[in-house]
């Protein structure tokens, strides 16, 4: 018989901490949705002035990704934190890393959502979540968003928006993840969830 299992990859990278509880929060939410399970992978840091190599598994955490991880799921959940209202070179160089998948529309037709988190409100987390959509739209991935369906979207004072899950925290420890940010992970966790199911029994 064969396997109807889902599998959702969380990928993210997180030097901070912060996305990497983003991250946590929003795979309790793909496994939310019966028959589907998370998978969380991140990605290693780059050097700005040589060429850096890191082992091959991390010392702690989840493990690097690698495009059979890309390949193999049926949707991606992408996280990074803003830095200049874009993604850190570190997510940039590992989605460089996957041409050989967008010749071969590897990822086409897959669902995928994005997070991210920063320090300040308006540090360009939404421009961050717009500019990690534009190489998913290349791989023909299907956008899914937060609508607003999903309450926590009027009522956050501090993270969310329609485009993806974010986070606003200087301090992990001060700050505790709001309501609403953790409601709004669970959300997209489990609505990428539910679109790989129905695309998945529908194929």
């Amino acid at each position: 018989m064969p396997d109807t299992t889902s599998e959702i990859l969380v990928l993210y990278y997180s030097p901070g901490g912060t996305t990497a509880e983003l991250a946590r929060i929003i795979a309790r939410g793909v496994e939310e949705v019966d028959g589907v399970q998370a998978r969380i992978r991140t990605v290693p840091p780059v050097s700005p002035v040589c060429e850096q190599v890191a082992d091959t598994v991390p010392e702690s955490g989840p493990l690097y990704a690698t495009t059979d991880d890309l390949e193999a799921c049926d949707g991606l959940i992408l996280g990074c934190p803003t830095h200049f209202g874009n993604m850190p070179a570190a997510m940039k160089y590992f989605i460089d890393s996957t041409s050989a998948l967008w010749m071969g529309g590897k990822l086409a037709g897959k669902p995928a959502a994005v997070f991210s988190a920063s320090t300040s409100m308006h540090g360009g987390q939404e421009s961050t979540l717009l500019t990690m959509m534009l190489p998913l739209l290349h791989h023909g991935m299907l956008i899914v968003g937060l609508p607003y369906t999903e309450t926590a979207l009027f009522e956050t004072r501090s993270g969310g928006s329609p485009y993806g899950v974010t986070r606003l925290t200087d301090d992990l420890e001060a700050t505790p993840i709001s309501d609403e940010e953790r409601e709004l992970s669970l959300a997209m966790g489990r609505r990428v969830a539910g679109v790989a199911r129905k695309l998945r029994a529908g194929s």
